[in-house]
C-alpha cells in the first residue's frame, strides 16, 4: 500500500473517494469531497492537503486536511462540518491512521488540532495509538456532543419508545397546531422553488434571536446556496418547511446520506411561536425519515436541551491535539 498526497483542489474531482465514505460505518456527507469541495472553495485558504492510501488503484482510506501557520487540521472548519476525520475501508482504520499521518509528516506542522471524531469512533483511538507510535505527544478533549436518534421501523414504535412526558409533549403540540392553526403541511423544496425557498430561510434565520442571527453572514449565505444548488439534485439537500395556512411558519435544512437524516439548521416565524412550529416540524421529519427507510435522525452537534425532547441520545465527538 502507499499513500498519494495531493495538494491541488483539483483532487476533489480528479480523486473520487466517495465510496470509501459510504463504506466507512462513520462516514457521513460532512466527509465527501463534494462537501469539502464547496467548504474549501468558500472558507479554503492556500492548498488542501488530501492523503489517499492505496492498494494497487483502488482507494481504501482518505482524509482531508490544512496546514496554516503549523498547525494541522482536518479540512471542513468545525463551525459548520460537524464530523471530520479520515474515512477507510471497515477493519483498515489502525493502518491507515499510522500512514496517512506518517504521509502528511513532510508538511510544515508543529502541532495538529483534529476535531469532530465521535469518541466511539474507531479513528479516534486509531489517530493516537499512530501518533504515539511517532514519538509524538497527544492529549483528548471534547469538541462537543451530537445527540442521535436510532430510529425502529413504524413511528408507532418510536413514540412508544419515548417517556411517557416527552411522548404527550409531542402528540399535545400536533394537536394544538391541528386545533388552532388549522390545515397545515410538510413542502419540501424543489429545483424550480430553491431559489425563493432560500430566500425565506434566510430571512427566519435572521429573525432568530442572540448569535443565531448573526451566524448567516453573507459568505455564509452564499455557503448555503451552494449546498442547495449542488446537492438537492441528489435529494441530498432537503429544505423543507413547515407551513400552516399557506405560510411557511418554519423551515430545516437537512442532509439524508448513507440511511440517516441530519438536521443541519432551521428557523420559524416567531409570530406563530404559540403554535409551536419548530417542535412540530421536527417531528414531522422524523416521522418522514421513519417512513422513508432511514435509520437513524442525526441532531448534529450542539447540547440543546430541545434535542433531547425528541428521544435523542448523547454522543461525545473528541478532539485530538498532537504534538511533535
Amino acid at each position: 500500500m502507499r499513500v498519494e498526497v495531493i495538494e491541488d483542489p483539483r483532487a476533489f474531482v480528479a480523486e473520487d473517494w466517495s465510496e470509501v465514505v459510504a463504506a466507512d460505518p462513520g462516514g457521513t456527507f460532512f466527509h465527501t469531497p463534494g462537501y469539502l469541495k464547496v467548504w474549501w472553495e468558500e472558507f479554503g485558504a492556500g492548498a488542501p492537503v488530501i492523503a489517499l492510501l492505496k492498494d494497487g488503484r483502488r482507494t481504501v482510506a482518505a482524509a482531508a486536511f490544512e496546514c496554516d501557520d503549523g498547525v494541522l487540521r482536518f479540512l471542513g472548519g468545525f463551525d459548520v462540518t460537524d464530523y471530520m476525520g479520515p474515512v477507510a475501508i471497515p477493519g483498515r482504520e489502525a493502518v491507515a491512521a499510522k500512514e496517512l499521518l506518517s504521509a502528511v509528516g513532510g508538511l510544515p506542522w508543529r502541532r495538529a488540532d483534529l476535531r469532530g471524531m465521535p469518541v466511539a469512533s474507531p479513528w479516534y483511538s486509531a489517530l493516537e495509538s499512530a501518533a504515539v507510535s511517532h514519538g509524538y505527544a497527544t492529549g483528548r478533549s471534547s469538541d462537543g456532543v451530537a445527540p442521535m436518534l436510532p430510529l425502529p421501523s413504524r413511528y408507532a414504535a418510536y413514540l412508544a419508545d419515548l417517556p411517557p412526558k416527552l411522548r404527550h409533549e409531542l402528540e399535545r403540540k400536533r394537536r394544538r397546531l391541528v386545533r388552532e392553526g388549522g390545515s397545515h403541511r410538510l413542502r419540501r423544496s424543489t429545483a424550480e422553488t430553491l431559489a425563493p425557498d432560500l430566500d425565506r430561510f434566510l430571512r427566519l434565520h435572521r429573525s432568530s434571536e442572540g448569535a443565531k442571527a448573526k451566524f448567516m453572514h453573507p459568505g455564509m449565505e452564499l455557503f448555503f446556496r451552494r449546498l442547495g444548488e449542488a446537492f438537492l439534485p441528489g435529494d441530498v439537500f432537503r429544505l423543507t418547511f413547515l407551513e400552516i395556512g399557506g405560510v411557511s411558519a418554519a423551515a430545516a435544512i437537512g442532509f439524508a446520506f448513507g440511511g440517516t437524516f441530519s438536521l443541519y439548521n432551521s428557523a420559524f416565524d416567531r409570530s406563530f411561536a404559540s403554535l409551536s412550529p419548530g417542535t412540530v416540524l421536527v417531528s414531522e421529519l422524523i416521522e418522514a425519515a421513519i417512513e422513508e427507510g432511514m435509520n437513524a435522525f442525526d441532531l448534529l452537534k450542539g447540547d440543546l436541551g430541545y434535542k433531547y425532547r425528541f428521544g435523542a441520545l448523547p454522543r461525545q465527538v473528541g478532539r485530538l491535539r498532537i504534538t511533535r
